[in-house]
Order: C-alpha cells, then structure tokens, then sequence
C-alpha cells in the first residue's frame, strides 16, 4: 500500500481545467458561417484556377482532352453544370448547418490538462522498462545508476521513469510547494501524440470512410440500371470532365454520396469542428483537382495518391465507365476488387480526339475526307505517344504505390 502511494507520489500533478468558449479562428466571421461557406469557396476558387488554365489554354502539353473534345463530346452546357452545381452546394450548406447545431460548442482551457494525462501515460510506461530489459538479460538499476552523471534524462528512463531531480513548484493554501515534474521529452512526445498522431488518425479514419462510402454507393449505381438512369447518369454527361464539374450531379446523388457520406464520416471519426472544416475543405479540393483535365506534374493533389485526375477521367470514357469506381483518394476498392482499368489507354484517347476534332470542323462548314480523318487520328496518336508519361499518369502512379 505505502509502495502504491509512493509511486503515485512520484507523478507530476495534472494542470487544472478551465473551460472557455474556443474563440473564432478569424477576427471577422464566426466558426459556424466559416465551416459552411469554405469548402465552397475553396471549390470555386480552386475551379476558377483550372478554368483559366483552360481558357487560355496555359498548359496544352498536359490536356488530358483537347478543346474541341469538350464543346463536342460533352451533353451538358457549362451554364447547366454551374445550376445543378450551385444547387447541390445549397444543399451540402443546408446539411452542415444542420450538423452544426446538433454539436456542443467548442471548448478551450482542457488542452494543457489532456497533454499532461499522455504525459502520465508515457511515464506510467516507462516503469515496465525494467522487467522488459531484465527480459534480456540487463540490469536496468545498474545502467541507470552508471548513466546518471551524464545522461540524467535516460537514466530515469531506464529507472522505471524515477527522475527525482525533476521539480516545479504548485500553489497552495500554505505558499509554495514542491512538487514532480515532467521530463521535457514526455511533454514533447505527449504533445505530438495530443495534437498530431490522434488528429491525423481521426483524418485517416475519416478518409477511409468516405472512400468506401462512395465507392460502394458509386458502384452501386453503375450496376443498378434504375440508379444510373435516374440519377448518376447526369454525371456522366461531362464525357470530358472539367473542374468546376466536380459537383454536377442529381440532387439525390449529391446528397446521398457527398453530402452524407462527408457528414458521416465527421461524425463516425468524431472529428471537432474545426478537423471537420479542414476535411470538407480538402475533400472538396481533391474532388475539383480529380475533374480538372490536367495531368500536371508539379500538382500536389495529383501526386499525393494515385486516385487523380487521369484515373478518374478514364472512368468517365464510355470504354472505362464500368472501371475505376473509387474516389476521391485512394484506390484500394478498385483493387481489392478488380474494377480498377487494365491495358493501354494511348489509342483510345487518340481515337476519341481523332473523332472530336472531326466533329469540329464538319460543324464549322468544312468537310473532312477519310483521309484528313486518318491524318488527324495518326497525329494524335503521335502526341499521345510523345506525352504518354503524362497522359498515362495515372497507371504509372498506380504502379508506385
């Protein structure tokens, strides 16, 4: 009983709690109209980008489509897309708003005191080091006793986490008192696993999540011939997917696969609030980048998985549409699956350019031999093969990861 008291003794005691309301992360809007507005303007802004990039055809070498592809192949005028687009932001709005009143206010003043408490862990830890190493043969007293001298820090360590010279002083009723403090290394890795480790896994579980969610869903509704006439098939209007597009869906698949697989996925992972906003917010940029039409080397979104823009256009060509269903990060569902596309995708893209740019110039007038035809497919096949690195990105990503 005296040995539990005193080992108890030995722990540094925990900061006290003083619970405020979190102030706003910026001066001039609340949290609340924050959460609900900045993962849209982060959609059109991000769009905004692509779409100059697009009108004045910045970086042609990296078009995973060519100009006359989307003016020819695609069902949907850009005015529609930007409606149904608005539309299903109204909605995601509505349903954050929603989430956000059903959550208690944030909190600060709790943040030292739960440090401490992964500090307390890290040192209730280091007592079973001892019996570990004793487990190999070591005396860890005597290590300890011979280490002190020069490295006090690891020597408490090896000691069961005994660091006697460790002190700060507590307030009380009587002055001042001594009293155990912690070593500055447990605060740093106590630190770390408060405000990184924890966080970052909630993000990761929350990722994984609206990966499945979506893929499941979306695969759903290319097999469901109901689902896919109704709904997604509004979608796959944009056979030449462009940034801004990124949202153009039925209302009903919007809701069903972004707004409430996002929604669930916050709450399931029990993100605060503001993890939350920074996770809609990179969702919604992840999504924009995947539809952007670009293939772009220097793109961080596109080289952090291999789930980018050129993966996902393949899904959207008629001769992919039953491939590729995963988004918007990884594509494990794909694999583990075998719906992820399998083969050369050069002279199809080269085909469907071929075709488009056909199109194009029988609409202004001109008239096009089956010679001019195959001149243009042997030129683009050409430009393909020249930038088959890049207009193949997404295979080679794949293959990295």
């Amino acid at each position: 009983m005296a040995a539990n008291a005193t080992a108890i003794s030995d722990l540094p005691p925990l900061p006290a709690i003083d619970l405020q309301p979190m102030p706003d992360l910026l001066p001039f809007i609340s949290d609340f109209w924050l959460g609900l507005i900045a993962p849209h303007i982060a959609y059109w802004v991000l769009s905004m980008i692509f779409h100059l990039i697009d009108v004045y055809d910045l970086f042609p070498q990296y078009r995973l489509h060519t100009p006359e592809e989307i003016t020819q192949r695609n069902l949907a005028s850009r005015w529609e897309v930007a409606r149904d687009v608005i539309i299903e932001q109204i909605i995601q709005i509505a349903t954050s708003a929603f989430l956000s009143l059903t959550e208690a206010r944030q909190m600060t003043g709790m943040e030292d005191h739960d440090v401490a408490v992964w500090a307390t862990r890290v040192r209730l830890a280091q007592r079973a080091l001892p019996a570990l190493l004793g487990t190999l043969g070591l005396n860890a007293a005597a290590i300890s006793k011979n280490m002190a001298a020069s490295y006090p820090l690891l020597a408490g360590a090896l000691a069961g986490g005994h660091y006697p010279f460790l002190t700060t002083t507590l307030e009380g009723a009587t002055g001042s008192i001594p009293v155990p403090a912690f070593a500055p290394w447990e605060l740093l890795v106590a630190k770390a696993i408060y405000w990184v480790i924890i966080p970052g896994f909630q993000i990761w579980l929350a990722v994984c999540f609206l990966d499945t969610w979506q893929y499941f869903w979306h695969r759903a509704m290319h097999m469901n011939k109901w689902m896919y006439t109704h709904w997604h098939a509004r979608h796959h209007r944009l056979y030449v997917p462009y940034a801004y597009g990124a949202l153009y869906n039925h209302p009903v698949e919007g809701f069903v696969l972004d707004t409430v697989g996002a929604g669930l996925a916050y709450k399931v992972t029990m993100l605060s609030p503001r993890m939350g906003l920074v996770f809609w917010t990179f969702s919604m940029c992840k999504t924009v980048d995947d539809h952007c039409g670009y293939a772009l080397p220097w793109d961080p979104l596109q080289r952090l998985t291999s789930n980018n823009a050129a993966y996902h256009d393949i899904h959207h060509q008629s001769w992919g549409i039953k491939t590729n269903f995963s988004q918007p990060f990884f594509t494990v569902w794909d694999r583990f699956l075998g719906t992820m596309y399998k083969g050369d995708v050069k002279l199809k893209y080269a085909q469907t350019r071929a075709s488009a740019a056909a199109k194009d110039a029988r609409k202004k007038g001109g008239e096009v031999s089956v010679n001019d035809m195959a001149a243009s497919l042997a030129r683009s096949k050409e430009e393909s093969e020249a930038k088959g690195e890049v207009r193949n990105r997404g295979e080679k990503m794949m293959d990295k990861l």
